[in-house]
């Protein structure tokens, strides 16, 4: 009876077996038929009442097929565990997907890496300064007097206790640039610049500027003309034309106020030019021997130019944004869009 009862047991094992897929499925098939509890446990600690004669034919039956269950347990053990569990991995494909969300660049960010990509392109390099800087790089350097409107507190942050300023321009990157390095070369500095003045739709106390920079013994007016209208036209993915007219800054001397025919109309008239054709960015010219001198060149040795241009009102230009204070509102549903 006890023999029929372990080929019974060993029978059902064999059927269990069948249906296993999980190791889970095997862990309770193992405690149901090894465990302590389990009814060939129970046979085994039996052995002891039953006569001599039973002990010697069913104790090696029962340890065989204990053995024999353990083997497989193991075998099954070790195929799962190299499957992958197929019901965790199921896809409902009727279930709705999630959308991945992305970040965005800020409009500023996208316009600095097009700027310098093209110039990149162009053979210039990529100089970069500090955003604190001393009186003289900012202004005794680029030939402002100590009088000028621009050192007055209405237009520039000074550093308490100290004589130095919030950086009001890129252009105090000449003169630091020069002092390290011999002409000709040929740079841009982008940077983040400070003012003291009121904000309003175009107007704000932190902006970001990109200065150009050409040194060399021939440099001409006509080099900063067609670099220009090469750059714009790049960057405006039109024919850009160029406009100088004269104007005076303390460090380039010509000087010129820097207009492109309107990327709207093409040079036609229209509201955002106001009929004019064309569109004013910023100030220009050939740089003040005055400057050449303050970094340790030799007067009159070297020939360059130099401009400064506002990256928000090329990025309001290129994406036809109103307002210069959305740059740095922080609100996601204008970063969003780009």
């Amino acid at each position: 009876m006890i023999e029929q009862k372990i080929a019974d047991l060993k029978k059902r094992f064999l059927e269990e077996m069948e249906k296993v897929v999980t190791e889970g499925d095997l862990f309770d098939l193992e405690k149901k038929y090894s465990g302590r509890k389990s009814e060939f446990n129970e046979i085994l600690k039996n052995l002891k009442n039953l006569s001599p004669d039973d002990r010697r034919k069913i104790g090696p039956l029962a340890n065989e097929v204990k053995n024999e269950i353990a083997a497989l347990i193991e075998d099954k053990r070790q195929e799962l565990s190299g499957q992958t569990d197929l019901t965790a991995e199921k896809i409902d494909v009727t279930m709705p997907g999630k959308k991945q969300t992305v970040g965005h660049l800020n409009p500023i960010s996208l316009v600095r890496a097009e700027i310098e990509d093209i110039f990149t392109g162009m053979g210039f390099e990529i100089a970069d300064g500090p955003e604190v800087e001393t009186e003289f790089y900012n202004f005794d350097a680029l030939n402002i007097p100590k009088d000028h409107p621009a050192r007055d507190m209405q237009d520039t942050f000074f550093v308490k206790d100290a004589e130095l300023a919030m950086r009001s321009q890129t252009s105090a990157m000449q003169a630091r640039y020069m002092q390290r390095h011999k002409p000709p070369f040929r740079i841009i500095a982008p940077g983040k610049c400070f003012r003291n003045e009121a904000t309003d739709a175009t107007h704000e106390h932190t902006f970001y500027q990109f200065e150009a920079l050409v040194v060399g013994e021939k440099v001409n007016v006509g080099n900063l003309k067609h670099i220009a209208e090469v750059f714009f036209s790049q960057f405006f993915e039109t024919d850009v034309k160029v406009r100088l007219r004269p104007s005076y800054f303390p460090f380039t001397e010509p000087s010129f106020e820097f207009d492109i025919t309107c990327t709207m109309c093409h040079g036609v008239g229209c509201k955002g030019c106001r009929g004019g054709g064309w569109l004013e960015l910023g100030g220009a010219g050939m740089v003040n021997q005055n400057v050449f001198v303050a970094a340790g060149y030799p007067r009159n040795k070297y020939q360059g130019f130099a401009w400064g241009f506002g990256f928000e009102r090329l990025a309001m230009m290129k994406y036809k944004i109103d307002d210069i204070r959305l740059f740095h509102s922080g609100d996601l549903r204008f970063i969003k869009q780009f």
